[in-house]
């Protein structure tokens, strides 16, 4: 992962343990390293995990080590998404009643996380969450919406994980979103 500017023992558990609290208490935001959704891909990604993704470096990176299993986005279960994206989220992955945790892995690289991200934001309650809480990010009302369809089914749904250059904040399908 070192071509990705990620070293792969150190800055991988990091990431790992800043995913874990992340998931564990959503809507708060926590520190990793740079780039973070490379460090976040080269953390979650195996050869037993497929992934969509448009960035060339990424995609090219992880072949040459042999850790990726390319999908389309509609059956991956990690997609990598460069800001807004083109295509709907409600279309990926929402895993069944009988297995939910199939449900992709949504991640997200945009400009702007907490109190610096202008526009919308989304009001959460659930597991993990002091009654609700509010992240705002640098997403377009409409995009937020469409991840919140995407988590009206629970069990079933997708996770989502948002990142900046260093920082992480995730929306487990657990969570209940109003958008703001």
């Amino acid at each position: 992962m070192r071509a990705l500017g990620i070293d792969p023992v150190h800055e991988t558990r990091q990431t790992f343990d800043s995913l874990l609290s992340a998931m564990s208490r959503p809507g708060t935001i926590h520190a990793v390293p740079a780039p973070a959704d490379h460090a976040v891909v080269a953390t979650l990604v195996d050869h037993e995990v497929t992934l969509a993704t448009d960035d060339d470096d990424l995609r090219e990176t992880l072949a040459e080590q042999g850790r990726l299993d390319a999908a389309s986005r509609q059956e991956a279960d990690i997609v990598h998404a460069r800001e807004h994206t083109e295509w709907d989220i409600r279309e990926c992955k929402r895993g069944s009643l009988v297995e939910p945790s199939d449900g992709a892995t949504v991640i997200y690289r945009v400009d702007s996380l907490g109190d610096d991200a202008p526009g919308a934001g989304v009001t959460l309650s659930g597991p993990g969450v002091d009654e609700t809480a509010v992240l705002s990010v640098g997403l377009p009302e409409s995009e937020l919406s469409a991840v919140a369809t995407a988590q009206t089914d629970y069990p079933r749904g997708v996770d989502v994980i948002f990142t900046t250059v260093d920082r992480v904040a995730a929306l487990p399908r657990s969570v209940q979103l109003e958008v703001a």
